[in-house]
């Protein structure tokens, strides 16, 4: 799918894992490459219901409070978020009566709560059920959909049908604390649970 991605003109396409093995993300060019966009792609396999570890470090670090949600977080607002995801289980696994126990829809407020907290519209998703043993013919089939559906954005037949998102406000009291705060925050309150224990555990054996 990164192939067919790379083949449509006016697609910047960034594989994470090849970019930064390391895990250290360089936010300002993610923020850069977000800036130019006018549709943001999530393309990934589905794992343990959610996106895989790299993707999920990228969203922390690169949609950041004041940038991209919160008080003057606006670089996303009229942006279009479309996740393209790949699932190793068949479609029908994903039922009430199935091992997943739920349709697939149920994992996918996560990815709309991210898309709306941002002032994104989320996009309907194109999912690839049962890839692990899909045919090559069924292969081919989804990864043609998928460029073409993407050579095609903005002009989907459903676009008009799906409302603008109003960012939802994140008042300034829920601002994240600092790093350096949560730490001596966090600190303080482990000592202060360890001496408490450790003040009960010898009033026990003065008892």
């Amino acid at each position: 799918m990164l192939a067919a991605a790379r083949g449509v003109p006016g697609v910047d396409v960034n594989d994470l894992y090849g970019s930064y093995p390391d895990f250290a993300i360089d936010v300002e060019a993610e923020q850069e490459r977000l800036r130019r966009a006018s549709l943001v792609v999530l393309v990934h396999p589905i794992q343990w219901y959610s996106m895989p570890a790299l993707q999920k470090l990228w969203l922390d670090d690169v949609l950041a409070y004041g940038w991209a949600y919160g008080p003057g977080g606006t670089a996303l607002q009229g942006k279009d978020l479309w996740l393209a995801a790949t699932t190793g289980s068949p479609e029908s696994s994903y039922h009430p009566q199935g091992y997943h126990r739920y349709f697939f829809d149920a994992f996918l407020p996560p990815y709309e709560q991210t898309a709306a907290l941002c002032g994104m519209r989320f996009l309907p998703p194109l999912i690839f059920h049962g890839a692990r043993s899909a045919s090559e013919a069924d292969v081919a089939s989804h990864v043609e959909t998928f460029a073409q559906r993407l050579g095609s954005y903005p002009d989907w037949p459903e676009m008009d049908e799906i409302e603008a998102c109003v960012a939802c406000p994140v008042p300034e009291s829920d601002r994240p604390a600092d790093p350096d705060d949560i730490g001596k925050t966090v600190g303080k309150a482990f000592h202060a649970a360890m001496t408490r224990g450790l003040s009960v555990a010898t009033a026990d054996k003065v008892a």
